[in-house]
């Protein structure tokens, strides 16, 4: 690697490092995946011709999308493979009571209506807490807001989860 590379890929690194984890944390990777993924970044930079590039811009996020689309793949492969050997050994499982079964499917049902009637940051948030335990202070730098922020964010909804299952409740008795 010449100077001139190093010195590009230094100054690359400076500039997109934070960008792309915040990149990849948006897209419900975790922190410690995120930083991984921009190492990986920054590896396929270093076995490219930096300096041949016409928009070095453009590449980075375009290895990111590409690495995050990889990502996506293994983990459904993965959850596709849970949920085979899920099948294979619920096929083994005692009786499941059908009513029981039903309830929980509806009341994952109103979960995930409450969940989609959120503002679309405040259910990322939510999620990216309380789903995928992304730290607050990540998903704060992330989008850019005070922890305290992300605090409310999750307050209001859990209190609109809160609400909801009351109301569907009070319907059902």
């Amino acid at each position: 690697m010449t100077a001139r590379t190093n010195s590009d890929l230094s100054g690359l690194n400076e500039r997109y490092r934070r960008p792309l984890i915040a990149f990849f944390v948006r897209h419900r990777v975790g922190r410690s995946d995120a930083e991984d993924m921009t190492q990986e970044v920054f590896l396929r930079l270093m076995s490219s011709a930096i300096g041949e590039l016409r928009s070095p811009d453009a590449y980075i996020f375009q290895v990111a999308a590409n690495l995050l689309r990889n990502k996506m793949s293994t983990l459904r492969h993965r959850a596709t493979q849970a949920e085979a050997m899920y099948l294979a050994l619920d096929d083994r499982a005692d009786f499941v009571d059908p009513q029981r079964l039903l309830s929980g499917r509806e009341e994952l049902a109103r979960i995930v209506l409450a969940l989609k009637e959120l503002p679309e940051r405040t259910r990322e948030i939510f999620i990216l807490d309380r789903l995928d335990s992304v730290p607050q202070l990540d998903i704060a730098k992330a989008y850019g807001i005070s922890v305290r922020a992300v605090q409310k964010h999750i307050v209001k909804a859990l209190s609109h989860l809160t609400l909801t299952a009351g109301r569907e409740h009070d319907r059902h008795v």
